[in-house]
């Protein structure tokens, strides 16, 4: 029986991780297609700021998820810089939400 729950957890363990990745390759591709990826890195500023910037600052935050969905969606300027940040309102919330879970997941 002990064998069967540590079996069973392993393989859950195993299919939640292989979802994780696939999430996170989803939310690449959606940055580099909607050229996000032109002004921002994963680990580097280029014009915006490095996306684990973005993460490091709203660690705390528990409305972070809701606040960078905005800010994707509706752009901004000010907070990271003086060049404002274009929205993209062709994006759905699903995809939204998408982009800032992989965003603020970036340590």
């Amino acid at each position: 029986m002990f064998q069967k729950v540590i079996g069973g957890a392993f393989v859950l363990a195993a299919v939640l991780v292989a979802g994780q990745a696939q999430a996170n390759e989803e939310a690449e591709k959606l940055a580099q297609n909607n050229a996000c990826t032109a002004c921002h890195g994963i680990d580097n500023k280029i014009v915006g700021p490095a996306y684990k910037k973005v993460a490091a600052s709203y660690a705390d935050d528990a409305d972070a998820l809701a606040k960078v969905k905005n800010s994707i969606k509706n752009g901004g300027k000010g907070k990271w810089g003086e060049i404002p940040m274009p929205a993209q309102p062709q994006l759905s919330d699903e995809q939204l939400t998408l982009l800032a879970e992989w965003i603020l997941s970036l340590k």
